[in-house]
């Protein structure tokens, strides 16, 4: 058995063998993979499909980490060991609990020597969030979110511009139905690996989520999140209103914002309109719930602005008043003015009022998904890195010990054990796994000094030289093109 694959393999009676990197200790035929896809019996030894992964550090790209798919030449040598970085992705399990971490290396960085441990964890409490930019209504806070019909998460509360879903978790992949689990772990695994998925919202919308891309709700492509709540917009163009409009009304789902009743319209002495809201008035110039959320103007469920407006004070309102109703995006616009009878009559939008919808729309950031991968990393993964797991908890909340997945930078939360969260676009590409209990298989390393390791009790038996990883370690580098999938050659 080469050195590089996991230990512990037991010979069964037949010429199958027996991989114990998860809880289903998968018999593996010669030439087959497991359950997971991620072993397979070559030969009678079992080796892991996907190469271990080093990331080469660029000067070019400020030391940070670019990943690049191996190039044909690269003849199995390790690069200078100041500029690597070993990651967990291929590097194996440390299931049965008790094993050490499958690589413990040592380095020596800017003359200190380190050591980086690293291990595949297999997480059943883990999840993602997802960060959705769009003034869509996506549905109810609480509301299930379903994939291929199954429970997977649910709507967490909106942020400004975004709305958040919370998919995964342990009662998801664990305290449902068989189908649940499976469904819910190829979900946030689709997910962590950048590909699209379709979700729907119970009582809302269809919405296809892919990691740094714009969504997709009900069909229709997004273009852009909002500039800001219908206050804040007033707020930022007012003084582009000023002398060519009497008042606008920036439609939004949470606080439209009216131009003349506002505070910038005070400090610009734009007089009253004798406009009147529907809704629930906040502070001057601020309406509440001016209709239903939906995926009309500005979030709602209108796509007639005049439907969130009464009839005009006769007492204020004059014949011939200019109004402009636009939504937080730009998206939608009308103008209008009032006649004799001082009812909105729609005219063209005229062009200088067409500008500044623009500016608007210029100041919008595009539409996008962000998912964030989100796991606990329990006793068994901390008993691979020492002999007494709570060490290590400690070192990494003193930053003695620096955290990271597939080499990209993670947030440790706050609080006991080790919660961590990492943007999945900053992973490099196919990092992420599964093994059918279900759970995901994510990579995780703990990068520290030498002697801080020895000081935590870790497993320095264990230690290898960076310079001993040879053939099966797989260097990215910086390229212009895009990371390729792996031939069946590299994957050997």
């Amino acid at each position: 058995m080469p050195n590089d694959a996991p230990p512990g393999i037991e010979a069964a009676v037949s010429d199958k063998i027996r991989c114990d990197a998860c809880p289903v200790m998968c018999y593996i035929k010669p030439g087959a993979a497991g359950a997971c896809d991620r072993y397979a019996n070559d030969n009678g030894v079992l080796v892991r499909v996907d190469p271990h992964v080093v990331l080469e550090r660029t000067v070019s790209h400020g030391g940070k980490v670019v990943p690049f798919q191996m190039g044909a030449e690269w003849d199995g040598s390790i690069v200078h060991d100041n500029k690597v970085f070993v990651t967990a992705i291929g590097a194996g399990t440390t299931y049965p609990d008790y094993k050490p971490a499958p690589f413990i290396v040592s380095s020596k960085i800017d003359g200190v020597d380190m050591v980086t441990v690293v291990t595949e964890g297999i997480f059943s409490y883990c999840g993602v969030k997802v960060k959705i930019d769009t003034d869509r209504y996506l549905g109810p806070e609480t509301a299930t979110v379903r994939a291929q019909g199954e429970a997977v998460g649910h709507v967490t509360t909106g942020e400004y511009g975004s709305q958040m879903l919370s998919l995964g978790g342990v009662h998801h992949l664990t305290g449902g139905s068989k189908k649940e689990g499976r469904v819910t772990c190829d979900t946030l695994m689709d997910l962590c690996n950048g590909k699209p998925i379709e979700l729907t919202v119970d009582g809302g919308s269809k919405v296809v989520v892919q990691a740094g891309k714009p969504p997709i709700v009900n069909d229709v492509p997004e273009q852009r999140m909002r500039v800001g709540c219908g206050s804040a917009t007033i707020g930022m163009f007012a003084k582009q209103w000023h002398g060519k409009v009497d008042e606008v009304v920036v439609v939004d789902d949470h606080i439209t914002g009216v131009l003349s009743e506002h505070q910038a319209g005070k400090l610009l002495d734009i007089p009253d309109t004798g406009i009147k809201m529907k809704g629930r008035r906040s502070t001057p110039g601020r309406y509440f719930q001016v209709a239903e959320p939906g995926t009309g103007w500005g979030g709602t469920s209108i796509s007639d602005p005049l439907a969130i407006l009464g009839p005009f004070d006769k007492k204020e309102a004059k014949p011939g008043t200019r109004m402009l109703m636009v939504s937080t995006t730009g998206e939608h616009a009308a103008y209008f003015e009032l006649d004799e009878t001082l009812q909105p009559v729609e005219k063209p939008l005229p062009a200088d009022l067409q500008l500044s919808v623009e500016r608007i729309q210029e100041n919008c950031e595009p539409a996008l998904c962000t998912v964030l991968f989100m796991m606990g990393a329990g006793g068994s993964l901390r008993a691979g890195v020492t002999d007494n797991p709570v060490r290590l908890t400690h070192s990494v909340k003193d930053a003695l010990t620096s955290v990271t997945c597939g080499g990209a930078p993670v947030y440790v939360w706050p609080g006991g054990g080790i919660t961590v969260m990492v943007d999945v676009t900053r992973v490099p590409q196919g990092a992420f796994g599964y093994v059918p209990t279900p759970a995901l298989v994510a990579p995780i390393e703990f990068t520290m000094k030498l002697d801080d390791y020895a000081a935590l009790g870790g497993h320095m038996d264990h230690v290898r030289p960076l310079e001993s990883l040879g053939q099966g370690t797989q260097v990215l580098r910086q390229t212009d093109s895009p990371p390729v999938a792996a031939t069946p050659e590299q994957r050997r």
